[in-house]
């Protein structure tokens, strides 16, 4: 039989273009709970974050396969990719976005909707602007939505 340790939710960052990496690891230490940060080497950095650090391949999908590899059920990723979401919302794993978005079975097709037609336009020779910039609201969305996952975590985990 698992003990708690065992059980305990993890986070992991799909870390190569995350830009609340800080954030992350003040909340993580806030609730206790352990967080993993999945990089390619091609991203090795010197500033570096608590926390731990997992550099892959660089490959396209590396981090993208250790990450599904690795989670349980309902652990705490946090990712950009649309389709890595996808994927990790079939295995009851919890998804949000650098700007505090969370993918749900509910809003995934949608998302991955779009992000085909997209591709689709982009093959044909229409582009888009790209990303809006990253700003302090997209921050405090994001430590908002993270901070109410863990915190309620840290309530049913109580419970046991």
């Amino acid at each position: 039989m698992e003990n708690y340790a065992e059980k305990k939710q993890r986070i992991y960052v799909d870390a190569d273009a995350c830009p609340v990496k800080q954030e992350i690891m003040d909340s993580a230490t806030k609730y206790n709970v352990p967080v993993t940060f999945v990089a390619s080497y091609s991203h090795t950095t010197t500033k570096t974050f608590a926390g731990e650090w997992v550099f892959v391949d660089t490959g396209k999908e590396e981090a993208d396969l250790y990450i599904v590899n690795q989670v349980r059920a309902k652990d705490l990723v946090i990712s950009q990719d649309i389709g890595l979401a996808g994927l990790l919302l079939k295995k009851d794993v919890i998804v949000i976005t650098p700007r505090g978005k969370q993918y749900l079975e509910t809003n995934i097709d949608t998302a991955l909707q779009y992000r085909y037609l997209s591709a689709m336009e982009r093959r044909g020779g229409k582009y888009s602007k790209g990303p809006k910039k990253f700003t302090d609201e997209d921050i405090l969305n994001f430590i908002t939505t993270l901070e109410k996952i863990l915190s309620k975590d840290e309530g049913d985990s109580k419970k046991i």
